[in-house]
């Protein structure tokens, strides 16, 4: 008979459980997949809230806004996902499928990838 991997009770039950129940196991997977630092979770809010701000700005896939205005919302242009060349030399930055690429006079282009 094996123990649970949260509390060690003895399981009942399914040969191959490893959790005597719903919450032992929600609670062993919380303690798990938590960001395990502050540092961790300080970029991820950061990617999380600069990912909100092209999404709000960008409701239908392409749009422009100003660097200006991204900032005044608290962007912080620091922080991404990833970055994509053109073939004609054009630097995008993403929040996962949400990019922006700067322009002239100050403004940016927003885009989505298609997913």
């Amino acid at each position: 008979m094996k123990n649970c991997l949260e509390c060690n009770e003895k399981i009942i039950g399914r040969e191959d459980k490893k959790f005597c129940s719903d919450g032992c196991r929600n609670a062993y997977n919380n303690k798990i997949n938590k960001d395990s630092t502050n540092l961790m979770r300080n970029i991820n809010n950061k990617l999380r809230k600069n990912y909100r701000i092209l999404s709000d700005l960008n409701p239908e896939a392409k749009s422009k806004t100003t660097r200006s205005k991204l900032l005044s919302k608290g962007f912080d242009f620091e922080f991404f996902t990833s970055i994509y060349t053109t073939k004609t030399g054009n630097i995008y930055y993403f929040l996962y499928d949400q990019g922006y690429m700067s322009i002239e006079n100050e403004g940016f282009v927003l885009v989505k990838k298609d997913s």
